[in-house]
């Protein structure tokens, strides 16, 4: 009697077991794939069997990788900007900076043309007059640039303690090396027009 009861109660239980599995293969509309065949799946081989394609597909698939990088970074995207650059307070002093005239941006050029002024082929006197005359022009350009830095950096440190409640460490210094920069060459590309302050 116990054997014959055990004998109808597997059955019993057999059912309902496969009763489940095909619920549950039904609700994912697949059978679940076995161990070996997600083995198989996941097998690729070493060595790929032409390693010049391969070589060649991957140095493209970096390129492609490389520029889109570039173009996030150029375009301001969060996600492809540096550790210094990432933050809304870092994005609004990029906007402030690249909204006004500075005086910073066109230290380099100048300081350029001033040097090369030293070589022109003059007089020893005239040459000596010159360079003097160039090196004061690039110290009292340079005190104009450190001026508009510390003026940019006041205005800035109000419109950031208006918006943000504070302005965040290292913004003063990060705006201050944006001014000095060349707009053409900066990074990230500017992307307001000259008198568009940020709100």
């Amino acid at each position: 009697m116990p054997n014959r009861s055990n004998n109808q109660a597997s059955p019993t239980a057999n059912d309902e077991a496969r009763a489940q599995a095909e619920a549950v293969a039904a609700g994912k509309g697949r059978a679940t794939p076995s161990r070996r065949e997600r083995e198989a799946a996941r097998k690729r081989p070493l060595v790929p069997a032409d390693r010049k394609a391969a070589r060649a597909a991957e140095r493209e698939r970096l390129r492609l990788e490389r520029e889109r990088q570039q173009a996030g970074m150029a375009a301001g995207d969060e996600r492809y900007l540096p550790a210094r650059d990432r933050g809304p307070q870092r994005r609004y002093a990029r906007d402030y900076v690249d909204a006004r005239w500075s005086v910073g941006e066109f230290l380099i050029p100048v300081v350029v043309l001033l040097l090369l002024s030293t070589f022109l082929p003059l007089s020893q006197s005239i040459a000596t007059t010159v360079q003097s005359y160039a090196l004061i022009a690039v110290w009292c350009f340079f005190a104009l640039t450190v001026l508009d830095c510390i003026v940019m950096g006041f205005m800035l440190k109000r419109r950031l303690d208006e918006k943000f409640g504070s302005m965040e460490r290292g913004i003063r210094w990060y705006s201050s090396m944006r001014t000095i920069q060349f707009r053409p060459i900066r990074m990230p590309k500017p992307q307001v027009k000259r008198g568009h302050y940020p709100e």
